[in-house]
């Protein structure tokens, strides 16, 4: 059988981010992708104009049929937009059967809020004890630690803060600091550091979810947690140096990079 993997997240139009850049990424790993709809954007690599969120029925709704006929391996979320939508997927990640991967995602690449700010203890206190591993980025992570995130040391911290309080394993992604490309990953307790050259570009727009779907794609086909990082690491670093320059903003990276 092929190996299944969901994504509950937000639309892209301009298919960069979001659910059409979890699939593709699916798709290029060689697994079978689902993708139950929790908001809707009006956005291209310029700017995020509009965000509507769907009914928390409607999105517990997709996730609970695609559970009862095709369950996946392994699942992730995206953009939940809402204390609402994040209570719905809280409670349906209790009986998912398959590790979770949590892209805590707050904020668009161009400061549009993704997330309602009552959303978040929600996030914290009923979403992220679930997990089965949560990606924060630098500015996601300073706000769910509490405190400043702006050197590796600040992020093995982070990272350690976040595993104690929720006990789900902690991936900061470092892609926003100066110098080497570094992610610090808390694991059972113990931190790795994961490494590629930094890449100069402007089209990186999806790449926290690129990431995400890459991770869960490899916990999908059976890969142990550090291994996946590490796959999804040379695939995202690889789709951000081949990224197709589309678009006049933040173009999306390269979906058809190899999946090694």
């Amino acid at each position: 059988m092929i190996p299944v993997a969901l994504t509950i997240a937000g639309s892209d139009p301009g298919g960069g981010a979001g659910i059409q850049a979890d699939l593709k990424t699916f798709h290029q790993f060689g697994v079978y992708g689902e993708a139950a709809v929790t908001l809707l954007t009006v956005q291209n690599t310029c700017n995020v104009f509009e965000v509507l969120c769907l009914e928390p029925r409607f999105v517990r709704a997709q996730v609970e049929a695609v559970l009862k006929d095709i369950p996946p391996q392994a699942a992730k979320t995206g953009a939940l937009g809402n204390e609402a939508i994040i209570e719905a997927v809280a409670e349906l990640a209790a009986g998912l059967g398959a590790p979770l991967v949590v892209d805590p995602v707050m904020i668009s690449k161009h400061g549009a809020p993704l997330i309602a700010a009552s959303a978040r203890p929600v996030l914290e206190k009923m979403l992220l004890p679930r997990a089965a591993l949560i990606t924060p980025n630098l500015h996601e992570a300073a706000a769910l630690a509490g405190r400043e995130v702006a050197t590796p040391e600040h992020m093995e911290t982070a990272a350690r803060l976040l595993f104690e309080r929720t006990g789900a394993s902690v991936l900061v992604k470092g892609g926003h600091l100066p110098g080497e490309a570094v992610d610090v990953l808390c694991h059972r307790g113990e931190v790795r550091h994961y490494r590629s050259p930094r890449i100069e570009t402007r089209h990186t727009h999806g790449t926290g979810c690129t990431y995400s779907a890459a991770i869960t794609a490899c916990l999908a086909l059976g890969l142990e947690l550090p291994e996946a990082v590490e796959r999804a690491k040379r695939f995202v670093t690889e789709a951000i140096r081949t990224s197709p320059g589309l678009g006049r903003g933040s173009g999306p990276v390269n979906h058809h990079a190899p999946a090694q």
